[in-house]
């Protein structure tokens, strides 16, 4: 496939291109992938015929989608099976069949180029000393992937000296993080861990030991849901961090399997930034028209990436809203906006299964 500038695109800093220069090249890109997956994936090619959709949308908002559930319930794959590298499988609740994405060398490729040019915005060029609020067993078996595993892996490419905080009983492993602390003698290093994980194992252990994190870089993502439950707030999460360890310089990031690579990384003012190579759009949950600015609805993703999958544009299980675009505090470009929550479950089974529901029908 012919990319449109993409390449280029995932090279240069992700939040420095205004709107005027970065959304023709995406829907240009956008377009070329629903083309290319019409041509090469039949079940997509089903979905799209039967729901509607154009390969030649005048505006970011009118490029086709599929529901996320689609990619538990079908095998999305436009590449020949010999191509495949890779296969990732979601982390799904326990009974729950897990989504899978099959990628071949060219879109793996080019994800992890997309992830480190968004990280490097945070973390800059130089490798760290990295502190993994994780198990070493969830990366021991590399034949079965998850999107955990997954995510462990990608992150630990921009670090070095890596260290795991916690045990296999997922408790957190004191000498080993005072090991590590001592060997970095108040220089920068890096923390990643997935948010409850680094909430609930890590911070709440160490919250009254007068551990000095001020050098740290924390990068986290995921989880908020049962943070939530327990009335711990983003502001809160950076607070009581910032009060009991000095740190300061935390990013999350709000991303998902089925579009490795194209993450939505945390500004300084604690909303979530589209790169270049990627946008949202918030659609109404009960019409799924385009939401206007500052009202909440269920989040669409799209990105430039997939080849290897119909990934291109998904309708998640999540509620957001855009807050503006290319007006940031703090000068990123793209539209700021925040993750709300889960949507209600019906909606979205509703949605998914219309699509499976009416693909049989015309089968």
């Amino acid at each position: 496939m012919t990319s449109v500038n993409i390449d280029e695109l995932v090279r240069q800093p992700p939040f420095r291109a205004p709107r005027a220069q970065r959304e023709p090249v995406l829907l240009d890109r956008l377009n070329a992938l629903t083309r290319f997956h019409l041509d090469r994936c039949a079940p997509y090619r089903r979905l799209l015929g039967v729901v509607g959709g154009t390969d030649h949308a005048a505006a970011i908002a009118d490029v086709p989608y599929l529901p996320v559930g689609l990619f538990k319930s079908h095998r999305l794959v436009s590449v020949p099976d010999d191509a495949i590298v890779t296969t990732l499988a979601s982390s799904g609740t326990t009974g729950q069949e897990p989504s899978r994405v099959f990628l071949e060398r060219n879109t793996a490729q080019r994800q992890a180029a997309a992830l480190a040019s968004i990280m490097r915005t945070v973390l800059g060029d130089a490798r760290l000393p990295m502190l993994l609020v994780e198990s070493r067993d969830v990366i021991a078996d590399r034949r079965r992937f998850t999107a955990r595993s997954a995510g462990v892996l990608g992150i630990m490419n921009f670090g070095r000296a890596h260290e795991f905080a916690l045990d296999a009983e997922m408790r957190l492993d004191r000498d080993a993080l005072v090991a590590f602390l001592a060997r970095q003698d108040g220089k920068p290093f890096i923390i990643f861990g997935f948010t409850f994980m680094v909430w609930r194992y890590f911070f709440q252990v160490i919250e009254t030991l007068g551990v000095d994190l001020s050098q740290a870089v924390l990068i986290h993502s995921g989880g908020w849901k049962k943070l939530e439950s327990e009335k711990v707030s983003n502001a809160e999460f950076r607070r009581r961090f910032l009060d009991a360890t000095g740190l300061r310089r935390i990013y999350s990031f709000y991303g998902m399997v089925e579009q490795v690579g194209s993450v939505f990384l945390e500004g300084d003012d604690g909303l979530l930034y589209t790169p270049a190579f990627a946008d949202v759009v918030i659609r109404n949950p009960r019409t799924f028209e385009p939401a206007p600015l500052g009202e909440p609805g269920i989040i669409q993703v799209l990105s430039a990436l997939p080849e290897s999958y119909p990934g291109h544009s998904i309708l998640t299980e999540d509620l957001g809203v855009v807050h503006g675009e290319d007006d940031s505090p703090h000068g990123w470009m793209g539209k700021r906006f925040a993750v709300l929550g889960r949507a209600p479950a019906a909606e979205i089974r509703g949605c998914s299964d219309t699509f499976t529901d009416r693909v049989s029908d015309a089968a």
